[in-house]
């Protein structure tokens, strides 16, 4: 490549040739990388060559990311995308400058643990390497999308976007593969099938071997120790770990090392070597605040408040733990920053959109108006004047009948949400009670759990009583903690199985707690009140264009759950389902379209034998 620069005909061919060499040290050499990117630069603004301005910034931002410094990488990211947004999109070099920005600047905040950000920027990368067809880079994003769902805990979907990028790799032979084996491998190990993980993790070691590449090479290290010490084997998991430090040490990469670290620091007070893991603490506390890493400063500042209080120093483990507590503050503070940023701009989005709609509403008005001017003058000039009223009253009427659709719709969906509302405080009302019994009958640490369980349900609640709709993952998700909270509760006296038809996608949306009255009724007045072991199953599936959820059990049965209550000395009236009713009421008038549900008794050879609860939706789409 040197000897290819050094024949260059023209500056054209220098800068292109400068940005290439910069991009083959990425790997190797990050310092001889900025020394090209720094001289592509300076040619690059002397020709005025913008794509080549635009690369150079690329390959600076990335030597930047593997020396720390996210916030000068940024900044590199930031003068790449300007440049590429200026130039003519029809251009394939600007599109993939673009989408190089894009995918690099959700490195950035993927390393930096801001997700959502993280996953817009990867999802804009991704939609230009498809438009382009560039199936190399579209395995690379995918790789970086599987990653960000991961580290958010949603390891389906994380593991359904790496076997997407195995594919194509496998298919183009592309030298990376290593890093989407590993990944893969990460995933087998989270669902604890050590069999599949160990298979990945051996591809994953061949391909990288091939094909060197020293900061993947530093990620196998550190999973491998992992699978290690999953298996209970410490001595390889360190092994594998001193390896990975030097490994990173080699290209300088200060992130991948404090990573490291923290996983010593972790494993050794399981092996009662404190000294070790006292060490190796500080080394990972240094790096994490150079790099100004919150989520890295809070674990070591945690185990370091550990390794004090094992050591019976109760001072320093105070200290320690009050510096991860301001820690875990900041970093809560960060994320809340930036809902609140993202919020504001999702609002002036859709301010400018209204705007720019309204506009082009006045536009086309405008031009109906003259239109029909211009016949009327040509052709009915005696009577323009009645014609002109007739036209005026009809937009006025068109305007008015307008609006009060549009009010008629908005109070509509006013009351659903005042309706949901509704249902917040009755759920409150019957989990509170729910606990004041647990506490009573199953003591202090159950009921400490029961309370973890009941605060991680009441965040997702509060969190969905903004939305008049939530996708149906979150529902399951709700519906799992209720139903996990109501186990505890009742000490395992039934099981329940959540499941989803394929074909259901994943923006499909849904009021929400609009199933948890049914399950809580199939709990109490079902499974319950029978001797033998409950069964619970909830089940969603799109029938025609309605989403059908379904509710059974294998309790007592509904008439006579019925004439149990009748009979009953405590008399309680039950508001949910009749909220409920209301609810479906509004969103058919929301909609136009059924919403109504139907309750049913399981029989078996004249025999009950349980509940079956069916609700029928109009299928809704999250905006």
């Amino acid at each position: 490549m040197n000897s290819v620069l050094n024949h260059s005909k023209n500056d054209i061919e220098r800068v292109n040739t400068l940005n290439l060499l910069a991009d083959e040290y990425k790997s190797t050499d990050p310092k001889q990388m900025v020394v090209f990117a720094e001289k592509a630069l300076t040619l690059a603004k002397k020709i005025k060559f913008k794509i080549a301005e635009g690369n150079a910034y690329l390959h600076l931002g990335n030597s930047s990311i593997i020396a720390g410094n996210y916030q000068k990488a940024l900044e590199y990211f930031s003068m790449a995308q300007m440049l590429f947004e200026n130039e003519s999109s029809e251009v394939l070099d600007v599109k993939k400058g673009l989408a190089k920005a894009y995918g690099s600047t959700g490195i950035v905040y993927s390393e930096q643990s801001n997700y959502a950000q993280a996953l817009n920027y990867y999802l804009k990368a991704a939609r230009i390497y498809e438009a382009i067809k560039d199936l190399p880079k579209c395995a690379k994003v995918y790789n970086n999308i599987g990653i960000v769902y991961k580290s958010e805990l949603e390891d389906f979907k994380a593991l359904t976007y790496f076997i997407k990028a195995q594919k194509i790799q496998e298919q183009l032979k592309d030298p990376n593969i290593g890093i989407t084996y590993t990944n893969i491998a990460n995933g087998y190990l989270k669902q604890k099938d050590l069999e599949k993980a160990f298979d990945f993790y051996t591809k994953a070691k061949t391909s990288i071997d091939a094909n060197p590449n020293p900061r993947a090479l530093g990620e196998w290290f550190n999973n491998i120790g992992l699978f290690y010490k999953t298996k209970n084997i410490p001595a390889k998991a360190i092994q594998s770990w001193q390896m990975s430090i030097a490994t990173f040490n080699s290209i300088d990469d200060k992130f991948g090392v404090a990573d490291t670290y923290l996983y010593l620091s972790q494993l050794y007070p399981e092996q009662h070597q404190l000294k070790d893991a006292f060490d190796n603490a500080q080394l990972a506390l240094k790096l994490s605040k150079e790099l100004c890493i919150l989520e890295q400063t809070m674990l070591a500042e945690e185990l370091l408040s550990t390794v004090y209080a094992e050591q019976h120093n109760p001072a320093a483990a105070l200290e320690h733990f009050k510096r991860y507590s301001q820690a875990k503050d900041s970093l809560t503070n960060a994320a809340n920053i930036r809902k609140g940023v993202e919020a504001e701009m999702n609002y002036e989005n859709e301010k400018r959109e209204v705007i720019h709609k309204k506009e082009l509403e006045k536009r086309e008005l405008l031009l109906q108006e003259q239109s029909k001017q211009s016949k009327i003058q040509l052709f009915f000039a005696v009577l323009f004047g009645l014609l002109l009223f007739g036209i005026g009253f009809l937009i006025y009427s068109r305007i008015q009948l307008r609006k009060n659709l549009t009010l008629q719709k908005e109070l509509a969906e006013y009351e659903q949400k005042a309706l949901h509302l509704q249902m917040n405080p009755h759920f409150v009302f019957n989990c509170l009670g729910s606990i004041s019994s647990f506490i009573v009958n199953n003591g202090t640490e159950s009921a400490i759990k029961y309370l973890a369980k009941f605060s991680k349900l009441m965040r997702l609640t509060l969190e969905y009583s903004k939305e008049s709709l939530i996708p149906i993952h979150k529902e399951i998700e709700s519906l799992q903690n209720y139903l996990e909270l109501e186990q505890l509760r009742f000490n395992n006296k039934f099981n329940f199985n959540i499941t989803k038809a394929a074909d259901i996608e994943d923006d499909v949306a849904l009021p929400p707690l609009l199933l948890q009255p049914f399950i809580e009724n199939a709990i109490i007045h079902g499974v319950i009140p029978k001797k033998e072991q409950g069964q619970i199953d909830v089940h969603f599936s799109i029938d025609d264009k309605n989403l059908i959820c379904t509710i059974e059990d294998n309790g007592i049965g509904f008439e006579k759950s019925k004439l149990m209550k009748e009979n009953s000395v405590v008399v309680h009236k039950s508001m949910a389902l009749d909220i409920t009713k209301k609810r479906l009421q509004m969103i058919e008038s929301v909609t136009n379209q059924k919403a109504d549900f139907s309750i049913e008794e399981i029989k078996k050879n004249n025999e009950v034998i349980g509940t079956r609860v069916i609700l029928s939706l109009p299928i809704q789409y999250l905006q």
